[in-house]
C-alpha cells in the first residue's frame, strides 16, 4: 500500500473537497493508504524570514508528513477565480525546503467552476518540479451534482477518477509516463 497525503483547499467542515478526498478513499482503498492534512489553516502565513534551518513547529510537521508520503493528493476548489489563500500559503513554505520536488502528485480542482485556479495551481506545481501528468489532473465542475455525501453518483466522474487512481499509481512506481513539462521561464 502507498500512503497519501490530502491536503484539502478549503478549510470548510463540509467541503465538498472534503468530501472529494474521502470518496478518492474509498475507491483507492486497495491501493493507497490516505492521510488528510487538516491543519491547513493552522499554518502561520508565509514569512521568507521564518523559513530557517528552524521553521515554526506547524511547518516543520507539516513538511515531514509531506516527505513520509509516496504521493500528495490536493483537492481544491476555486475561489475568486484562484487558488484559495489557505492552500497557496502552505504550498509557499515548502519552496526552498522542496518537498514537492519529484514528489507524485494528483490535483482535482472541484467546484462550481475550476479552470483558473486549476491552471494557476498546476503552473505552481511544476514550477516546483512536482511529478505530474495528464492523468493526474482533473477538474470537476458542478462537483455538488456529481456526489452524495463522499459517493461519486456521476459516472463519468467515477471513471476519471479510478483512471487518476490509476495514473498515480504507475507515477510512484516510476513507471514510463509522460510528465508535465516545467513551465519555461525566460530571463532578459
Amino acid at each position: 500500500m502507498y500512503k497519501i497525503l490530502a491536503i484539502c483547499g478549503s478549510t470548510r467542515k463540509q467541503s465538498s473537497n472534503l468530501h472529494v478526498i474521502s470518496a478518492f478513499s474509498k475507491v483507492a482503498a486497495n491501493i493507497f493508504t490516505t492521510e488528510v492534512f487538516s491543519e491547513i489553516a493552522d499554518l502561520p502565513h508565509f514569512n521568507p524570514d521564518l523559513d530557517t534551518e528552524d521553521p515554526p513547529k506547524e511547518i516543520s510537521r507539516f513538511r515531514e508528513k509531506l516527505r513520509a508520503a509516496d504521493a500528495i493528493l490536493i483537492s481544491t476548489p476555486e475561489y475568486a477565480l484562484g487558488v484559495p489563500g489557505t492552500l497557496k500559503n502552505a504550498i509557499d513554505w515548502t519552496v526552498s525546503s522542496m518537498e514537492f520536488s519529484q514528489k507524485p502528485v494528483a490535483l482535482i480542482t472541484a467546484g462550481t467552476a475550476g479552470e483558473k485556479a486549476h491552471a494557476s495551481l498546476l503552473g505552481t506545481l511544476l514550477i516546483i518540479e512536482s511529478r505530474m501528468t495528464e492523468q493526474t489532473q482533473l477538474v470537476v465542475s458542478a462537483v455538488k451534482s456529481k456526489m452524495n455525501g463522499d459517493t461519486f453518483t456521476d459516472n463519468k466522474t467515477e471513471i476519471k477518477i479510478q483512471e487518476l487512481i490509476e495514473s498515480l499509481k504507475q507515477l510512484i512506481e516510476n513507471k514510463s509516463m509522460t510528465l508535465l513539462p516545467r513551465p519555461t521561464i525566460m530571463g532578459n
